[in-house]
């Protein structure tokens, strides 16, 4: 091999990882000696104004992503440096794209599928270059920060989007809309003896014929490939207690993650996460087999994955109903036969506790639960449409970067519509990726009558992109907008009473409103502690009077016109 194409990783002593500027400079080095394999360029900048560049391997020098969409060709897309800490996939990938150039018999394998990578997606974390911030983890002797410039960590942004790196993401992936996604990883945890482990899109969420095809057919082939080339690997090691031996949970990745984002796209995700306590070259040896094991295996299954992605696109055009959560079935485990070491216990040095340690000499191997069934917690009924008003623009912008057809309303109407009310909402008590998070939300499904303005937007659900559509703007949603904060301002009555002179026309209301009446009888039945409460009695009343309501109080601004 020539010495200019060894990647820094391959130059050094096998415990360095690239620096941002070595990698585009070896990137941009690379595609000019290679034309017509490699196209790589600038996609867009990073809050800090660093940009953000994306390749594109092909066998036979096709690199417009118009044709090679209209043709139905393969996509598979490879993220790295998502979190720089964590950069074995950065150097791997570097050394694939580089054999894909140099070695004509690897590159003809590819066929007709497209390589799609980013070599480095937390363009800003990457700067931010130390040995310090993993705490546990065995090498590399430098590496980057997990948090971007704006201190917010990318795999929590991809429903959000408050960075610009985000939307950068959402646009280049609608756009490609990728088959299958590698995100590359490291991951903390137990101690166990595999190098490997991995999330991969949850496949009771992931639904229908694609998460049975990819729990059935492409799980089990990987794995067993994995092993062939001498790197068995396990699901991603999430205990149910607090070490393996009781069992592990198959990770719900929801759309905050990449692997859950990649499923409101209909894309078989995965999230390998090597081990933090093996070495940095075991964990680059490791993380290039899974790339490529996950690459051969889409080469071969091409077709029949992009069949199961139509269908799957086919079925949300037509669907009555939509879930929009899922929970962990605790009754339902099935096994995996596992390599683990003994978890012991013993007196601690620094408190007045016992602390958990592995015992590495004594290794065991047996079958282990693994919780992998997740059903359906929470559905919805499937509207026509939806209808965002033009003022949300926020909502509206993320739809656009996620290629969301929408129709904008020429002339104002009034329009029959269902919508929610949102009865109640508990929120974080703490600041989580810069929002207020909404854990638990409460709803009641009303019906109306709104006017529309010429420039709202009609989002109809007979289109390849509903999912997306719909898991972001039913609140129910793992990570709706709203859940994300995108709609906080209607959880705020805007007007308010003085007390002194509301108690008397209180009165008046009871006496007025019948319906008022009664729900203040049965709220002063249920609440007999606060009957000595001023502000909570008028508070009551003053909340569910119909002389002094108003509609854009707790109503979710998005609004659903019915079947």
């Amino acid at each position: 091999m020539l010495e200019q194409l060894k990647t820094p990783y391959e130059k050094g002593n096998l415990n360095q990882t690239t620096t941002w500027a070595e990698c585009i400079a070896w990137y941009e080095e690379l595609a000019r000696a290679y034309p017509g394999v490699l196209r790589f360029e600038k996609v867009g900048a990073s809050d800090a104004g660093v940009p953000i560049h994306a390749g594109v391997v092909s066998a036979d020098g096709v690199f417009d992503r118009e044709t090679i969409k209209r043709s139905g060709r393969p996509v598979f897309f490879n993220n790295n440096g998502i979190h720089p800490g964590e950069p074995e996939g950065v150097d791997a990938c570097m050394a694939l794209v580089r054999d894909f150039c140099i070695q004509p018999e690897r590159l003809a394998a590819l066929g007709r599928t497209v390589f799609l990578f980013v070599p480095l997606y937390n363009v800003d974390g990457s700067l931010n270059r130390a040995d310090t911030s993993r705490v546990n983890q065995d090498g590399p002797e430098q590496f980057g920060f997990r948090g971007n410039s704006r201190h917010l960590d990318l795999n929590r942004d991809f429903v959000k989007c408050d960075t610009l790196a985000a939307q950068v993401f959402n646009g280049l992936f609608s756009a490609w809309d990728p088959d299958v996604m590698v995100d590359t990883h490291t991951s903390n945890g137990a101690d166990y003896s595999y190098t490997m482990t991995l999330i991969h899109t949850q496949a009771d969420k992931l639904g229908g014929g694609l998460g049975e095809f990819l729990r059935g057919e492409m799980l089990p082939a990987m794995y067993a490939d994995m092993e062939r080339r001498g790197w068995p690997t396990c699901p991603y090691v999430n205990p149910v207690k607090d070490s393996p031996d009781h069992g592990i949970a198959e990770f719900l990745e929801t759309a905050r993650f990449s692997t859950g984002y990649a499923a409101l796209h209909n894309t078989i995700g995965f999230m390998p996460e090597t081990h933090m306590l093996k070495p940095f070259r075991d964990r680059y040896e490791s993380m290039r087999a899974l790339v490529e094991t996950a690459l051969d295996f889409t080469v071969a299954n091409a077709a029949r994955i992009q069949q199961l992605r139509r269908a799957a696109k086919e079925e949300g055009r037509s669907r009555t109903e939509w879930p929009v959560r899922w929970k962990m079935d605790e009754s339902k485990p099935s096994t995996f036969r596992f390599k683990g070491y003994e978890a012991k216990y013993r007196k601690s040095v620094l408190g007045e506790y016992t602390r958990l340690w592995y015992d590495r000499s004594s290794p065991w191997e047996r079958d282990i639960a693994y919780y992998n069934s997740f059903p359906v917690d929470a559905s919805v009924p499937a509207p026509r449409a939806y209808v965002v008003p033009q003022q949300w623009r926020e909502a509206i912008e993320r739809l656009q970067w996620n290629g969301v057809r929408m129709e904008r309303i020429e002339s104002g109407r009034v329009q029959d519509v269902a919508y929610y009310h949102i009865a109640s909402v508990a929120s974080r008590p703490n600041a989580y990726e810069g929002h207020m998070f909404h854990d638990e939300v409460a709803l009641e499904r009303r019906h109306g009558q709104v006017a529309l303005r010429a420039g709202d937007y009609i989002v109809p659900l007979d289109q390849d992109n509903a999912r997306y559509a719909v898991e972001t703007l039913e609140p129910l949603a793992h990570d709706s907008f709203f859940r994300w904060g995108f709609f906080n301002s209607v959880l705020e009555k805007k007007e308010a009473y003085s007390d002194y002179v509301f108690e008397d026309h209180a009165e008046e209301l009871l006496r007025d409103e019948p319906a008022l009446a009664a729900k203040f009888a049965e709220w002063k039945a249920a609440n007999p502690g606060l009957l000595a409460d001023q502000e909570a009695v008028l508070d009551f009343i003053f909340a569910n009077c119909e002389r002094y309501r108003e509609p854009e109080w707790r109503r979710y601004p998005v609004f659903m016109i019915e079947r």
